[in-house]
């Protein structure tokens, strides 16, 4: 996981490939509390879920990569409530956000059917649209 460079910035190789394709502020985000994660609790998988918690109230996933949000706070219901939440996790969508700006985003997607769809489904087709655009990314 992510190193601090001299310069204070994350090692951008070591950062997950969703941070590497996002702008600076999401990957100082991400590195800075991994880094302090672990040296709190000594365990990288504990710190990248610490890390990503963190990345959460300040972005959101927007296809393969992080854009900060308009409004920082959780998430959703499960990063609202913590880590011991049964609540389902939306997975970097900012289901918190207005129906407008989850419509806006599936327009930017390109997700068809959203002028139809509820709150709730935009929400999971944005995390389907996401999960789609950050696979494609990977492969190549």
């Amino acid at each position: 996981m992510p190193k601090t460079a001299k310069n204070g910035s994350p090692v951008k190789n070591e950062l997950p490939s969703t941070l590497q394709r996002s702008d600076s502020k999401a990957q100082d985000t991400f590195a800075k509390t991994y880094d302090s994660a672990m040296e709190e609790y000594g365990d990288a998988e504990r710190a990248a879920r610490t890390a990503y918690a963190a990345l959460k109230h300040t972005h959101e996933k927007v296809g393969d990569h992080w854009e900060q949000k308009e409004k920082n706070g959780p998430s959703d219901a499960r990063a609202a409530e913590g880590p011991n939440s049964a609540k389902k996790t939306a997975g970097g969508v900012d289901a918190n956000a207005s129906k407008k700006h989850l419509y806006d985003l599936a327009a930017k997607l390109d997700i068809s059917g959203r002028s139809r769809m509820t709150k709730d489904e935009l929400v999971d087709a944005l995390q389907k649209a996401n999960a789609g655009a950050t696979r494609k990314a990977r492969e190549g």
